[in-house]
């Protein structure tokens, strides 16, 4: 009997040690679907790359164009682009060139609320964008400058990286 019972408490002491030694388990995802501040933010850059693809696909002749744009945002920015890119289509203006952005920095993640946020400074870089009018006169200002510094706000949405656009701002950030 003592062996038998120094048997069972040997393979005790022994799945003790090894619980001890196991891995941590990985993060949970949180209600946004993100299990730690690193997969939002980038989740905000694939989001908004994907969003500035969209834009650089946009034909103002055609509002269909305008949809993958609308679809990245929510709230301010899609009532700014919906209002802009209708605006611009109506006015017969062209666009032509590609824009980017460039010095990603992630500012904030939180899930204060159900929705949860991420925000992020940028530099928006349109320096070979062209805007034109009917008659085929440039609307680009000479003082436009090339990369504009930009303060973007992210919400839980419905899109493949799981978040969209909630509304950009100008800021005063240099953009070097």
């Amino acid at each position: 009997m003592i062996p038998r019972l120094a048997s069972a408490l040997a393979a005790l002491a022994l799945a003790v040690c090894c619980a001890g030694c196991a891995a941590e388990p990985a993060p949970a995802p949180s209600a946004t679907g993100f299990a730690n501040e690193d997969e939002a933010f980038a989740a905000a850059e694939e989001t908004y790359r994907a969003y500035v693809d969209a834009l650089n696909r946009v034909e103002l002749s055609d509002p269909e164009t305008f949809e993958d744009v609308y679809a990245w945002t929510t709230g301010d920015a899609n009532a700014n682009e919906r209002k802009s890119l209708s605006q611009m289509s109506a006015d017969r203006w062209t666009v032509s060139g590609q824009s980017s952005f460039e010095s990603f920095e992630p500012t904030s993640f939180s899930l204060g609320d159900a929705r949860g946020t991420v925000t992020a400074e940028l530099c928006f870089d349109v320096e070979g964008v062209m805007l034109v009018d009917a008659a085929g006169e440039s609307l680009v200002s000479p003082s436009r400058p090339n990369r504009q510094p930009l303060f973007v706000t992210f919400s839980v949405g419905e899109s493949s990286t799981g978040l969209i656009i909630e509304s950009s701002e100008a800021t005063e950030l240099p953009c070097d």
